[in-house]
């Protein structure tokens, strides 16, 4: 099913000061596996386009049970044998994380829903978008969730790998022009995710 276009998002416009990095954080329900694979993919894109100081990156779970930990070693050996590291220790988002970063990026409808909950207001809100919303085939067809991998078979981790790669280099094509000097716009509007059926 298609997504309905009828209800379009808008994330707040940057303030001003060209020199200021954009700041992402990506969300999954523990910070072990989909949001830490999301950031060290976009780390290693920025790396390749000469962007990697542009860009402030952090992942975060909505979740407190593995905080602490480093990343799942399964999603761990599905970047490394795609070139991609990943580093740091499991936390969970915080009330100034939405002051702090210009997007959080949820890794499925239910993160979604638990970022605005903790979202102090309409600007907040406003902040909170689905990952592969910036994916324009998986916008197309409706399927936004990047599946959580934890519980299932370990051929699950290269699937969010893929997933969360073709995102990733969604995101970063619409914030190029920005990342490199122009003009601080907030990004081009974007389908409501559709309702799940009842």
């Amino acid at each position: 099913m298609g997504a309905d276009r009828s209800a379009p998002t808008r994330p707040p416009a940057r303030a001003p000061g060209a020199n200021a990095p954009v700041r992402l954080l990506f969300v999954c329900l523990g910070n072990i596996c989909r949001s830490p694979t999301a950031e060290g993919v976009m780390r290693a894109l920025a790396l390749r386009e000469g962007l990697d100081g542009a860009l402030a990156l952090d992942s975060a779970g909505t979740g407190s049970w593995h905080v602490g930990e480093p990343p799942d070693e399964r999603a761990r050996a599905a970047a490394a044998a795609r070139g991609v590291p990943l580093e740091g220790a499991a936390r969970q988002v915080r009330a100034e994380d939405f002051e702090r970063f210009d997007l959080l990026l949820a890794m499925d409808r239910e993160n979604l829903r638990e970022l605005q909950r903790l979202a102090g207001g309409a600007q907040q809100r406003a902040k909170v978008r689905l990952l592969r919303e910036f994916d324009p085939a998986a916008a197309d067809a409706g399927e936004l969730d990047v599946p959580d991998p934890y519980y299932g078979a370990g051929g699950g981790f290269a699937e969010v790998f893929e997933l969360v790669s073709a995102a990733c280099e969604g995101l970063l094509a619409e914030l190029r022009e920005d990342l490199v000097g122009g003009p601080r716009e907030a990004l081009p509007p974007r389908p409501a995710p559709p309702a799940r059926a009842p």
